[in-house]
């Protein structure tokens, strides 16, 4: 029974090139990255229910494909942890704990101050991805570094396109 055990952990065991301590601290911040996209997300969700005013249809849409597009990276970067061989995040509770982003409620349906708070999002998450770029090249995962790069050029182009609507 106790080689059987044994045979099991030597199978779990993780062989990629990079160290256990490493991995793990390039998952601390993956972490904290995949808690802000989960609460931009949910907050673009929020806004695309209660948005208002003239440009309600444009701006509706317009929140759906920004969520959408989270949708598909909130998954990416919980797989990317665990092809590094950790455990993702995924209760409530730890997105909050783990979050650098603020929660809005509703905003009454302003929809300039719900453009506003998303540009502010995006930007702080890019500031966050090129911080961790270096740091993870530092931990020698350019895999890692490699996936942020075309994260961050994603939301490069959904702040732009934030900034577009606000004009």
């Amino acid at each position: 029974m106790a080689s059987e055990q044994n045979s099991e952990q030597k199978k779990a065991e993780i062989h990629i090139g990079l160290d256990s301590t490493n991995r793990k601290a390039v998952v601390k911040r993956l972490s904290k990255l995949l808690a802000d996209e989960q609460v931009l997300y949910t907050k673009l969700r929020n806004y695309h229910w209660n948005v208002q005013g003239m440009f309600f249809q444009t701006l509706h849409l317009f929140f759906q494909d920004q969520y959408t597009i989270l949708f598909t990276v909130t998954d990416d970067i919980a797989e990317r942890i665990r092809s590094l061989g950790e455990f993702s995040i995924g209760a409530l509770n730890a997105f909050l704990d783990n979050t650098r982003l603020k929660e809005t409620g509703h905003l009454d349906g302003n929809a300039e101050k719900m453009l506003q708070n998303i540009l502010k999002d995006h930007e702080l998450i890019i500031r966050k991805i090129r911080g961790d770029i270096t740091i993870v090249q530092n931990l020698k995962d350019e895999g890692t570094a490699d996936f942020l790069i075309g994260l961050m050029e994603q939301h490069e182009k959904m702040a732009w396109m934030v900034r577009s609507h606000l004009g």
